[in-house]
């Protein structure tokens, strides 16, 4: 167990960020937390339990403002990035530079940034958003500056995550699933309990900085976490080879169908071209594994698909649950349903008009 530290949360209103600072705070650490707005984090259950204040990683004098009012931080927890938003590889590179150097100036010990894995072959000809992340990793090392620990992860599975609601929506939505062959590209995913607890256990001095790849202790690939998504759930689905289709293309059909923004699904599934396995795995022998072992594929999967209905994200029966702070597409089409008849008719009447976004996004596509 790391001794008591003081901790700065960035990003921490996004979904491993706001479980992160329940696993910290249950951890005994005192946490920072920024963001913009910094009353917009009054909607959190552990707002009462934490040191707020506004910061804006874009606007130097902002950040260099923020760590001042922090006050003496031990390591800050990068977890900020853009993907889904216009021209967001240049804003993020510069606002990982800016906060790595205020963190400089105001002598915090250690950047710890949650990055996706770089595939063979390094940076070259990777999607806008693989490219992204590893530009950030880059940008927050600066001379003299703070060390970096950089953890590397592919798809995090946990109901809420962008990633397994993308799988959620196009299985439950899909009566035919197409299995177009870059699905069987290697892909090694990692629970959200596991990404919290090495998270968390890398604040420690004692983990060197570097880059670390972390994955769960099954090998897998894109078309695994489909088939064990369809195993966890009653409605048996047709699965068919399809001929080769560009992963621009499948972007902009997923995105025309299911709720999670359309630039956020085109940017994560046009990533899909990748081979996304870990190339190593040192951080086991320097962090030992956690209570009962990483989870597999097949455990993960099914406690997101068996979530409850969303509750306070610090009271979550299992971190893999839906928190009420999740975004409001997040949890599958029951749930927004029922979110839909407390608000309004919004959820039912997007799942009516996917058709009709699904025809003119291909209208629309080069």
């Amino acid at each position: 167990m790391v001794e008591r530290m003081r901790l700065l949360v960035t990003g921490a209103t996004g979904y491993v960020g706001s479980r992160l600072v329940c696993t910290l705070l249950g951890r005994g650490h005192e946490v920072v937390v920024t963001s913009r707005n910094a009353d917009s984090l009054r909607r959190f259950s552990w707002h009462d339990r934490v040191t707020p204040v506004a910061m804006d990683a874009h606007d130097a004098d902002s950040v260099a403002a923020a760590l001042r009012t922090a006050g003496d931080v031990d390591a800050l927890y990068y977890l900020l990035h853009g993907i889904g938003e216009a021209d967001f590889r240049d804003a993020d590179r510069a606002a990982a530079r800016t906060v790595a150097e205020a963190s400089r100036d105001a002598g915090v010990g250690r950047i710890i940034y949650l990055g996706g894995f770089v595939p063979d072959g390094g940076e070259n000809g990777l999607s806008t958003h693989l490219a992204s992340r590893a530009e950030v990793g880059d940008a927050l090392s600066v001379p003299d500056g703070p060390d970096v620990v950089w953890l590397r992860a592919a798809v995090v599975l946990g109901a809420g995550s962008t990633s397994f609601e993308i799988i959620r929506y196009l299985s439950d939505r899909l009566p035919v699933i197409p299995l177009p062959s870059w699905i069987d590209n290697p892909m090694d995913p990692i629970s959200i309990r596991d990404v919290l607890y090495y998270l968390a256990e890398v604040a420690d001095p004692v983990v060197t900085a570097g880059a670390y790849d972390i994955a769960g202790p099954d090998r897998g690939k894109y078309r695994t976490m489909i088939e064990e998504y369809l195993r966890a759930i009653p409605h048996p689905r047709l699965r068919v080879w399809a001929p080769p289709v560009p992963t621009r293309l499948a972007g902009a059909v997923g995105g025309a169908v299911i709720p999670v923004p359309f630039a956020l699904t085109a940017d994560l599934v046009t990533s899909l071209d990748h081979p996304m396995n870990a190339s190593e795995n040192r951080i086991r022998s320097i962090v030992p594994d956690p209570p009962g072992g990483l989870l597999p594929i097949r455990v993960a999967v099914r406690a997101a698909v068996h979530s409850r209905y969303p509750r306070p994200v610090c009271e979550l029966a299992d971190v893999h649950h839906l928190a009420e702070t999740d975004p409001d597409w997040a949890g599958g089409d029951w749930v927004r349903l029922r979110r839909g008849v407390r608000n309004g008719v919004r959820g039912v009447i997007d799942t009516a008009t996917a058709p009709i976004r699904l025809a003119s996004s291909l209208a629309s596509w080069p």
